[in-house]
């Protein structure tokens, strides 16, 4: 009984926590990305980029788009580029104020993770959640793999953080999860520049 404890304990150890592209990333797709780690097992690893909004797609429009009339001003923030599979799925990052108990996935005790039409319904509504982010696609990893991208130093883990999760001030976000663990950017980029 105790192994399974600690096994479980283990194999989840990234979920709730941020991972952040070192300069030595070599997959420009998540080059200064900063994700949020949704899941974490022996089997694969899901989480969502939280610093890369899409070009040109904001919250209203895409609410528009999707028919969804509203009574009152939905935030004008921009739809965020989770990751590079299944790019026209959406996931909502949201404080757990909104939960369902059939769609939303408790990531952390104040963090969850519904991909369901309830919690746009909930954000173009007079109650929101308190703290949302929108994203299309996701990223994810094969049994094993993230490990081995960090051992091979293309990815730093640092625990995550509400404001830097939901604030809107996506080009510094890099730079502040970097902060967050004591590391200075621009020397890392001197050292590993050669990588």
């Amino acid at each position: 009984m105790q192994n399974k404890n600690e096994n479980t304990q283990t194999s989840g150890y990234l979920s709730g926590r941020l991972l952040i592209a070192s300069p030595a990333m070599g997959d420009t797709r998540f080059a200064r990305s900063v994700i949020y780690v949704c899941g974490h097992s022996d089997e694969q690893t899901m989480g969502l980029v939280i610093n890369h909004p899409m070009e040109g797609l904001r919250l209203p429009e895409l609410l528009k788009q999707l028919d969804m009339k509203s009574d009152i001003k939905v935030p004008d923030q921009p739809v965020l580029n989770g990751g590079p599979v299944e790019r026209e799925r959406g996931f909502v990052l949201h404080s757990l104020d909104f939960h369902t108990s059939d769609a939303t996935m408790p990531i952390s005790d104040k963090i969850g993770l519904t991909a369901s039409k309830e919690v746009l319904e909930a954000i173009n509504s007079e109650n929101p959640p308190r703290h949302s982010a929108l994203a299309l696609g996701f990223a994810n990893w094969g049994a094993g793999q993230i490990e081995d991208e960090l051992s091979q130093n293309a990815w730093l883990v640092c625990e995550a953080d509400e404001k830097l999760i939901f604030d809107d001030d996506y080009d510094s976000k890099w730079d502040r999860a970097m902060a967050s663990i004591g590391v200075d950017p621009s020397r890392l980029v001197d050292t590993m520049g050669q990588a």
